[in-house]
């Protein structure tokens, strides 16, 4: 008895702090709501009610959240204009501002976009400047759907457990 309630504290903290990873850098969030489904469903003899295809619909969101968060800068700066250097600057400028928390996760993708559409792709300031923006305004979008997708997993997850 005590060893049940053991797990479902742990899968419970596992799930809030996915939730909050979302948000926090670095905090591994949809992975953290993906393993919360493990401990019940290897802790537990009637596997915690947690099914094959729960597991597999958080396996989709896990890895639709993370191609948002890689790809989300570099969208925006196509979406604004932008070349492929941008997209690619973008990228490469969301990957770097993760070591310069937390102004680089804004910071990155503008710099990287607008860096490489003036450098690379030759564009005069401005519209290299454009770019720069909407990788930044395609970050936050990213961002954001991450957190609905965090909560969609979250759903699918108490769904799982409690309805099925």
């Amino acid at each position: 008895m005590t060893v049940t309630w053991g797990l479902w504290i742990v899968t419970g903290c596992l799930v809030l702090l996915g939730l909050i990873g979302t948000i926090v850098p670095f905090l591994p969030g949809h992975l953290l709501i993906f393993v919360a489904a493990f401990v019940p469903f290897f802790g537990l003899e009637d596997r915690g009610n947690v099914e094959w295809w729960g597991i597999i619909a958080l396996g989709i969101g896990l890895i639709v959240a993370q191609v948002l968060e890689y790809l989300s800068g570099a969208m925006g700066a196509r979406w604004f204009g932008g070349t492929k250097w941008g997209a690619f600057g973008a990228f490469v400028g969301g990957i770097m501002g993760l070591f310069f928390m937390p102004f680089g996760l804004l910071l990155g993708p503008l710099i990287g976009a607008a860096g490489c559409e003036w450098i690379l792709a030759e564009k005069t300031m401005k519209p290299a400047t454009v770019s720069g923006v909407g990788s930044v305004i395609g970050t936050v979008a990213g961002l954001v759907m991450k957190i609905v997708v965090a909560l969609l997993m979250v759903v699918v997850f108490a769904v799982d457990l409690f309805w099925w």
